[in-house]
């Protein structure tokens, strides 16, 4: 007991325990300080090819891996693109069917419309031919000639052949005067000729 109460004795066990008392406040820090690393979660690809037997895998499976993942991301957006392109495709299909449709109306329209000018031009040419048909062949060529051609031999089918052969004659008379004017009455001969044939073609 004396021994105890000596004061070396007193100071050793005073460091001792102060020595054991930090050091044990410091573990307490450092272990929660200091974290085991975590463990590392398996990808849903490695945790089935275990499944399966693969019981190994490497840093090469992995780079495998993530190049299969991109490959399959790349696709599918590929798929998207063209499934949009099919959409687009067939709207435009749809358009052109519409713009397709409406042009064949006006077609048909239009045809109509050609059909009912051709009608009344030829009222208006059957009342010009009666009034030229009146006149003097004289003053019948000075008018004609200043025609076209195609509007000439129009008129000039819808005339008897009483009216028109005098009108030819008197083209040729003056032909000594204007030599033009007898080529042109031999063109307009040859073209209603063709197109009396024509006319008889389709008649029934």
């Amino acid at each position: 007991m004396s021994k105890l109460m000596n004061p070396m004795v007193v100071a050793a066990l005073s460091i001792c325990l102060s020595l054991g008392l930090g050091v044990a406040m410091t573990w307490r820090v450092l272990s929660t300080l200091v974290k085991p690393p975590p463990a590392k979660t398996q990808l849903p690809e490695i945790a089935e090819l275990k499944r399966k037997g693969w019981d190994f895998w490497t840093i090469e499976m992995d780079n495998l891996s993530n190049e299969l993942k991109e490959e399959r991301a790349r696709l599918r957006k590929q798929s998207e693109l063209l499934d949009q392109r099919a959409a687009r495709i067939t709207l435009e299909e749809k358009e052109f069917a519409k713009l397709r449709a409406e042009i064949e109306t006006m077609r048909k329209d239009v045809a109509t419309k050609v059909m009912e000018i051709g009608a009344d031009e030829a009222k208006n040419l059957k009342t010009l031919a009666n009034t030229y048909a009146t006149l003097t062949p004289k003053a019948a060529v000075a008018i004609l000639k200043e025609m076209d051609d195609v509007t000439i031999v129009k008129l000039l089918s819808l005339m008897k052949t009483d009216v028109v052969g005098p009108i030819f004659e008197e083209m040729g008379k003056s032909a000594t005067a204007d030599n033009n004017l007898a080529k042109r009455a031999a063109l307009l001969s040859e073209r209603l000729r063709l197109m009396k044939v024509a006319k008889a073609g389709k008649a029934p």
